[in-house]
């Protein structure tokens, strides 16, 4: 069997993380590629990605905070999981990032919405949540069960997937309040507050047709005329007032 050269290896190792082959047309901004370390340079790294062109992670885009030395974060033949910064297909220039770009914008945030993410630091008052925002939302030690909780890391651990769910956000202050509790629904009560409260008048309809209703008048086998006349008026004064209402209300 025939040995691979490195840069062979390099391209095909490159080429089997990805679906079908890419072409630097395929690149866009904020994708998600695999590739391998090929070379190390004072300013950054190249990265064989697949594509006709290797990629550069320039040194301020291999990790948040500051870099010294490319060496004290990659190595030669290193497989990393890389984000497109930037494409110039007229250069043939791919500009990587090990960032992993904001997924989640702040447009995009409501009270409400279910997300997953990771535990990404605890402290004394709850868990931070990286869920692909632009900084990782706060779980307060209050909202991570519904059982009272003295240490969050009982709870959680750096590491762990949660999914969580939206409090509120503040844009300013960039700050967003998480949950881990499950939202309680009554519906019950929903359904009982969208019933219409009837209306003066139809109280006094409704307790004159109870009246009418009494034991006495059940014994009787034929009501008089008038009683049964009284009643008839009475229920159709009472159909037409709801009936009033529905098209009041529509």
């Amino acid at each position: 069997m025939q040995n691979k050269t490195p840069e062979e290896g390099v391209k095909v190792s490159a080429q089997e993380s990805s679906d079908q082959t890419l072409t630097l047309a395929d690149i866009k901004p904020a994708m998600k590629l695999k590739g391998r370390v090929t070379k190390l340079g004072l300013f950054g790294a190249f990265v064989d990605v697949g594509v006709e062109r290797e990629g550069i992670i320039h040194i301020s885009m291999l990790k948040q905070g500051h870099v010294n030395r490319v060496e004290d974060v990659l190595q030669e033949g290193q497989e990393v999981d890389v984000w497109v910064h930037r494409v110039d297909r007229e250069a043939g220039r791919i500009e990587l990032t090990m960032i992993r770009p904001v997924q989640l914008k702040w447009k995009g945030i409501k009270p409400g919405l279910k997300l997953k993410g990771k535990v990404v630091r605890i402290e004394k008052y709850g868990a931070f949540i990286d869920v692909g925002a632009e900084r990782p939302g706060l779980v307060h030690v209050s909202e991570m069960s519904s059982d009272y909780v003295t240490d969050p890391s009982d709870v959680v651990d750096v590491g762990d997937e949660v999914e969580v769910s939206v409090i509120d956000f503040d844009r300013k202050k960039r700050q967003i309040r998480l949950s881990m509790k499950e939202p309680m629904f009554e519906v019950e009560a929903d359904e009982e507050a969208d019933e219409e409260e009837p209306t003066a008048m139809e109280i006094a309809l409704r307790q004159a047709l109870q009246a009418s209703d009494q034991p006495e008048a059940e014994i009787q086998s034929t009501p008089p005329p008038s009683q049964e006349t009284d009643r008839k008026e009475l229920e159709d004064i009472l159909d037409r007032t709801l009936k009033h209402r529905v098209r009041t209300s529509s």
